[in-house]
């Protein structure tokens, strides 16, 4: 009879474990879900850091809060081994891969450029795909989080007020309220919040100030030139996604996206790029933020709005973990998440729809996001999304090369 091992950290220096979170940046590849797997495996099942059931319970605290959870989960395993300055490393040395490896690709988006119609044409096609990669995200994020038919309802609102136009922190704070007065069966109250929301988003559907997203010339080559945004700026947008993305790194292309276009730090098609850049990269998938900081201000605006966004990542660990773990615990405020969850179902359904006419631009486009989507479910590997951006991108360019032309 083998008995089972005792969960034990093993001693570590500073070094070593800078280094093993590096390894762990450099493979990981396939989204959140690969990269969870690939630290549950390697330091709860080979290693046995901790448990496998305190690792599910911490896990599920990471997945209440906002932020990436894969690089959460590397601050806490550091924090373990060596205290906050472990956290810290660790968390440095599993997106410092991905960090480096977008600073470089932006860097030759923005002073080089896609000039190629090689690569205008694989660009296109990943684009496509980008928005597949949405659009599933959307039923996977949703099959979890909307549990009953208020929720939907609430969700539903979300996604038509957004799409309208109503400012993003208008719908959270409504989905929110709204959830948390139904859960304490104070109906009326939480059908006033709904109607003025539907009120709200029907005076500003009429008044036409909605956003307005028009697709660039399909075969535009013009370089994306660096702008000049203050640092500070790029850094409070970082903080906002940093601190919304409820549900997994694709919470936060909505916040994003709506600073970079609506602040014409760049066009959607070059939001897209860069999403479908992080698509391929072994880094968390929120690694596109970069992307928008280096276009928007060079690179130190992608440092700034990358500290932005990974800032409370690191905090929530290295300051208060406990202390979350037990506000977690407390059920009164779990309705109140749950409808903010909702909300942010809606917003990133909403995304989707504003940026599909900037992504797919005929009917081969229509098709490359038919498969791509289609993949997202009848394949279950990490890696399908990356598959799904890279094989997009190179049916695009066969289509370019066979008939002239980029989807």
């Amino acid at each position: 009879m083998t008995l089972p091992v005792k969960p034990s950290v093993p001693q570590v220096s500073l070094a070593a474990l800078f280094r093993r979170f590096i390894g762990f940046g450099l493979l990981a590849w396939g989204g959140p879900v690969a990269q969870i797997g690939l630290l549950r495996r390697e330091l709860v099942e080979q290693e046995h850091w901790i448990s496998s059931e305190r690792f599910n319970r911490t896990l599920a605290v990471y997945q209440a809060l906002p932020g990436p959870e894969a690089h959460e989960l590397c601050v806490y395993f550091g924090y373990l081994a060596r205290g906050r300055i472990g956290g810290l490393l660790a968390g440095l040395g599993f997106m410092l891969p991905g960090l480096i490896l977008m600073m470089g690709l932006s860097w030759f988006y923005v002073n080089i450029g896609i000039i190629s119609p090689f690569a205008l044409a694989f660009f296109a096609g990943a684009q496509a795909a980008v928005v597949a990669l949405i659009v599933r995200a959307v039923h996977r994020i949703g099959a979890h989080a909307l549990t009953d038919r208020w929720l939907g309802i609430i969700s539903l609102l979300a996604a038509v007020a957004t799409v309208v136009g109503v400012h993003f922190a208008v719908v959270l704070l409504m989905a929110g309220v709204t959830y948390f007065l139904i859960s304490r069966r104070v109906a009326p109250v939480a059908l006033a919040v709904l109607v003025a929301t539907g009120v709200l988003t029907v005076m500003v559907a009429l008044s036409g100030s909605g956003p307005s997203i028009t697709a660039p010339d399909p075969g535009s080559a013009e370089r994306a030139p660096a702008g000049s945004e203050a640092p500070v700026a790029l850094l409070a947008s970082g903080l906002k996604a940093g601190l919304l993305t409820f549900g997994g790194a694709y919470t936060a292309i909505p916040f994003l996206e709506a600073d970079a276009v609506e602040r014409d730090w760049m066009t959607s098609r070059t939001f897209l790029d860069g999403v479908a850049l992080s698509g391929i990269l072994p880094a968390p998938f929120i690694i596109f933020a970069t992307f928008v900081g280096y276009v928007a201000g060079g690179p130190v605006g992608g440092l700034a709005i990358t500290a932005g966004v990974f800032g409370p990542a690191f905090a929530f660990t290295l300051v208060g973990h406990r202390q979350l773990e037990q506000l977690v615990e407390n059920r009164s405020i779990h309705a109140l998440l749950d409808g903010i969850t909702a909300g942010v179902v809606g917003l990133i359904a909403a995304t989707a729809v504003l940026l599909m006419p900037v992504a797919v631009r005929s009917a081969f486009g229509a098709a490359i996001f038919a498969v791509a989507l289609a993949s997202q479910y009848l394949w279950r590997s990490g890696r399908t999304g990356a598959a799904a951006v890279l094989g997009s991108g190179m049916v695009a360019v066969s289509l370019y090369s066979a008939f002239g032309f980029a989807p």
